[in-house]
């Protein structure tokens, strides 16, 4: 039997894809302004990471894009074209499906903001809920990963000795973070490669 008793899975780019350009696009037609400039001031500033980290809320983000465009967009205008951006990964969550049937415990370990977070649970509630029994999210923790306090936040939430957790990622950079906490890996680039290390861990029928 594994001795795996928690499996987290990264939100985006594992069981979501999506495109931050897609969203530049979107808030450039909500501000007057271009893709570009868009991508600079929510990404090159930094904005999006504080954002992420919960340094700045959702009112404050508009409020500074607001103010550097020299508009009054409407906060929901803005908040829906920067998080219409997301499309499932049908296969993974099939995956997940078929983990959660087996008896697996799951959950969500992401880098998000919380209007991607609200948009996504608004919108495919169907399977983060049931199939996900935590939602660790690091606007709400004040951490992103790799930073050790994320995985030791999580570790906390899943219950289990860190041994005994693991994490589907795409990005290395977080797959190390886990590892050095304890955590066993599976770096993730796509879903055939994904059922083979779950089955390899016996994790999988």
């Amino acid at each position: 039997m594994s001795p795996i008793q928690f499996i987290y899975f990264d939100l985006g780019k594992v069981l979501l894809d999506f495109d931050h350009r897609l969203a530049c696009r979107q808030l450039a037609d909500v501000l007057g302004t271009t893709e570009e400039r868009v991508w600079e001031a929510v990404f090159v500033s930094q904005w999006q990471w504080k954002y992420e980290r919960g340094e700045l809320t959702t009112a404050e983000l508009h409020s500074l894009l607001c103010e550097t465009f020299e508009v009054e967009a409407e906060l929901e205008a803005v908040a829906g074209a920067a998080s219409r951006i997301f499309t499932p990964q049908a296969e993974v969550i099939e995956l997940a499906r078929r983990l959660a049937a087996e008896g697996r415990r799951l959950g969500v370990l992401s880098n998000t903001c919380a209007c991607h977070w609200e948009h996504c649970l608004a919108q495919y509630a169907s399977f983060l809920e049931p199939l996900f029994e935590r939602h660790v999210l690091s606007y709400k923790v004040g951490a992103m990963k790799p930073d050790p306090a994320i995985y030791q936040h999580a570790a906390r939430q899943a219950e289990v000795s860190p041994e005994r957790i693991l994490l589907i990622d795409d990005r290395p950079e977080n797959i190390e973070g886990a590892s050095a906490a304890g955590w066993d890996v599976i770096h993730f680039v796509g879903a055939d490669q994904l059922a083979d290390e779950l089955r390899n861990r016996q994790l999988l029928g």
